[in-house]
């Protein structure tokens, strides 16, 4: 049996969890729980925040780890990679604005923004997941080098 690489498996746990504690956080809203809606969303900020550092200290110090899978798909990987790059970017500046927001009180722009930011972020999660999967369980992990190298494939 395969071990899972220690680093992105923890990084992706707390990207999935982020998105399980913004979901949780979005029923209390809705139940007007307010002060635990609160709460659980600065949980799910942190979460998110802890994927960050982790991701981008394995990126400086390590590397990221290129596509191993079949060249016949690599194509559709790296598409899907790129969308997910870009989702995770507007769903972190959408992150940061929906909490600035709230810190803020300025909770009537906070409620129109906060579902969009919320879906968004859900989708950034699950495709998040999804490339962990493809790159360390359903396919052996290519070489890891530069992130340039990761997603370009060269």
């Amino acid at each position: 049996m395969a071990t899972l690489p220690l680093l992105p498996t923890i990084s992706t746990f707390f990207i999935a969890l982020s998105a399980i504690l913004v979901a949780i956080g979005w029923g209390l809203i809705v139940n007007q729980k307010r002060t635990a809606h609160k709460k659980v969303m600065i949980a799910a900020a942190i979460s998110a925040l802890l994927f960050f550092i982790i991701y981008l200290s394995r990126t400086i110090f390590v590397g990221n780890t290129s596509f191993g899978g079949p060249d016949s798909i690599k194509v559709f990987y790296t598409v899907f990679l790129v969308f997910h790059i870009i989702l995770a970017t507007v769903g972190a500046v959408f992150g940061l604005v929906t909490l600035t927001l709230a810190f803020k009180r300025k909770i009537a722009k906070h409620r129109k923004i906060g579902p969009v930011t919320s879906i968004i972020w859900f989708f950034t999660a699950i495709t998040g997941v999804a490339v962990y999967l493809l790159l360390y369980v359903i396919y052996k992990g290519g070489e890891t080098t530069s992130m340039l190298r990761a997603i370009l494939g060269y």
